[in-house]
């Protein structure tokens, strides 16, 4: 009989790990592995009260919280495929993105028109919403201070992602 390899029905049955999902190594720094050790085994939750919040006149308040929100589950769709890139000027304040802002940018959403992406033109970064036409590519402000950026097709651009969330301070 022939010793180790692959036998059908050996082994550990899948989703029955620590995590209830695939995993893969990853390389990481000695220095580093308490930290991740930490981050995974207590994720971080925030309370959610559903009665929302009057912008206008006040409203009857409920103490109870609903519900407990991890934010990576809810503001990352793809984590893995998943960046943060600050905001430095104001051509995008019409579509509530401002200097300062952190944005979440998703490389696994496709980037159609009418999306907000983070681009690289002539290795430059900038955020912008793009519109694809049959004449080409469009990067278009979201302040009528700022033009249109027609993208040549001989340019050296790249889109790196869909913007999901704006993270401001307050």
């Amino acid at each position: 009989m022939a010793r180790g390899g692959k036998r059908m029905g050996a082994g550990r049955p899948k989703g029955s790990g620590k995590y209830g999902e695939p995993t893969r190594a990853v390389r990481l720094p000695i220095s580093r592995i308490t930290q991740l050790e930490t981050l995974l085994d207590r994720p971080q939750k925030l309370p959610l009260y559903l009665h929302p919040v009057a912008a206008g006149l006040p409203t009857l308040a409920e103490d109870a919280i609903d519900e407990w929100i991890n934010l990576h589950e809810h503001l990352l769709r793809h984590p893995q495929d998943s960046f943060l890139v600050p905001v430095n000027g104001d051509s995008m304040t019409g579509a509530g993105i401002h200097s300062g802002d952190l944005l979440i940018v998703d490389r696994a959403i496709p980037p159609t028109s009418g999306k907000i992406v983070v681009a690289v033109i002539e290795g430059e970064l900038t955020v912008k919403t793009i519109a694809i036409t049959d004449s080409g590519i469009v990067l278009q402000p979201q302040n009528p201070d700022y033009p249109a950026i027609a993208i040549h097709p001989d340019a050296n651009f790249e889109i790196l992602g869909v913007v999901t969330h704006a993270i401001h301070t307050v």
